[in-house]
């Protein structure tokens, strides 16, 4: 079941501030996803490979695919002929396999690098420090990564009730996004999205700064089993 007053909610709210709504469909039937497509939804977020791979041949050709969960090199070849932007690039191992698999589809990927920001062990990301490291390798290597495009940032918010701390670690990222695109991707539009905010907190993450928020619960609801 989707929540479609929430869906008219969100847009309202996001539209105005050119914040994208990704509508993370994981474990949602394709039927809940097409109902939210036939309202106007396009950005779909998915975690699991296997799961995208079956869901996409399912549903509409236009659907822009996000991969937003952690990803192995060994299962890019499974959305590499469709996905739109994948989410969370943590090494440059996964650069180079993204740019070897687009090219064997004549396409270019997009994607986000994933930041550390969160105070807990359970998320994935790189510091800072590696980004910087990662950018300036990928800068001299860059004839070989033609099928990759990386596009901004993505981040998760440390899971706490504690608004402050949340805060900061939004601004954090947002601060980390400023910096490297005038650093190194100055003049490149590409370089413009900051994603960050989920729905517990996407509030907190537009106020930070941020062009992409990822929303599940709120739209997909819980299931109604009577």
């Amino acid at each position: 079941m989707i929540n479609e007053p929430a869906w008219k909610e969100l847009v309202a709210e996001l539209q105005p501030q050119g914040v994208t709504l990704v509508a993370v469909s994981k474990t949602k039937p394709v039927a809940d996803i097409q109902a939210l497509y036939d309202l106007g939804q396009r950005d779909f977020g998915e975690n699991y490979v296997q799961e995208l791979a079956d869901k996409q041949p399912q549903l509409p050709g236009d659907i822009r695919w996000h991969y937003i969960g952690h990803l192995q090199s060994n299962k890019v070849k499974y959305i590499a002929p469709f996905v739109q932007l994948i989410h969370a690039v943590d090494s440059f191992k996964l650069l180079q396999e993204i740019s070897k698999q687009a090219a064997k589809h004549n396409r270019t990927i997009d994607v986000l690098l994933q930041l550390y920001i969160a105070d807990e062990e359970t998320k994935f990301g790189l510091s800072e420090k590696e980004i910087i490291e990662l950018l300036d390798y990928y800068e001299a290597q860059k004839a070989d990564l033609a099928h990759v495009r990386i596009c901004g940032l993505m981040g998760m918010a440390t899971n706490t009730e504690d608004e402050a701390v949340i805060r900061d670690c939004f601004k954090n990222l947002k601060a980390v996004f400023d910096n490297l695109r005038q650093s190194y991707f100055l003049g490149k539009d590409y370089f413009n999205t900051c994603s960050m905010g989920m729905s517990g907190d996407y509030k907190l993450a537009v106020a930070a700064g941020s062009t992409m928020v990822r929303i599940g619960s709120m739209l997909f609801g819980v299931r109604n089993y009577s």
